[in-house]
């Protein structure tokens, strides 16, 4: 695996630990987390430290999820220009990733459309239960005025976490080089509605 591909993925792993907000601060066992009727978790209480245990999995699974992914797009940037988004699943299994394809009525259409349609079938997906894991890949410039290229991965857990992800990156000779990337949190588009309807520790 080159370098900055390397770097890159570590420092995705960093940031996904940094957006749960896993609330370790507390030390009582007693504090519950209760799962909405609707959720594609599970009915019932689960108990801080098993969600805790659980949110540690998620993070792995997600930085796992984006090192698979990235790994395949990356190879699509140093083909040249900026390729088209693509749609990732991890599996129930926790091992098992899929690259989503669109059908034949996406063939024409924009990348934003795309990304679009990504978005929908990832949910129609995640909201039977058969994923753990979603992510879309795209690339493009940071403005019209800003011709720097920057690489955009949006990814979400069933256990509640959703986060977009901006990464500079030039090509030079078909090589691509990463610069420091900035995560953020985003609103749930795939396994939830809102983030009310996901998994959340209270108490």
């Amino acid at each position: 695996m080159p370098h900055s591909l390397k770097t890159l993925i570590a420092s995705m792993s960093v940031s996904l630990l940094l957006i749960t907000g896993m609330a370790q601060a507390q030390d009582k066992d007693t504090v519950e987390i209760k799962i909405p009727e609707n959720s594609v978790l599970s009915d019932g209480v689960i108990d801080k430290k098993e969600m805790a245990r659980y949110l540690v999995v998620a993070n792995k699974q997600l930085a796992y999820l984006a090192e698979q992914a990235t790994e395949e797009y990356q190879g699509r940037i140093e083909s040249g220009g900026l390729p088209m988004p693509s749609g990732w699943m991890l599996m129930k299994d926790g091992i098992t990733v899929k690259e989503l394809k669109l059908d034949q009525s996406a063939k024409d259409a924009p990348p934003q459309i795309r990304v679009v349609m990504f978005r929908a079938a990832l949910k129609s997906i995640a909201r039977r239960g058969q994923i753990n894991a979603a992510a879309i890949l795209y690339a493009g410039q940071m403005s019209d005025d800003n011709p720097q290229k920057v690489l955009v991965l949006e990814h979400e857990h069933r256990l509640g976490i959703s986060g977009s992800k901006f990464v500079p990156y030039q090509d030079k000779g078909g090589k691509v080089q990463y610069s420091q990337s900035v995560t953020k949190e985003k609103p749930f588009q795939m396994f939830y509605d809102d983030k009310a309807d996901a998994p959340e520790i209270s108490g």
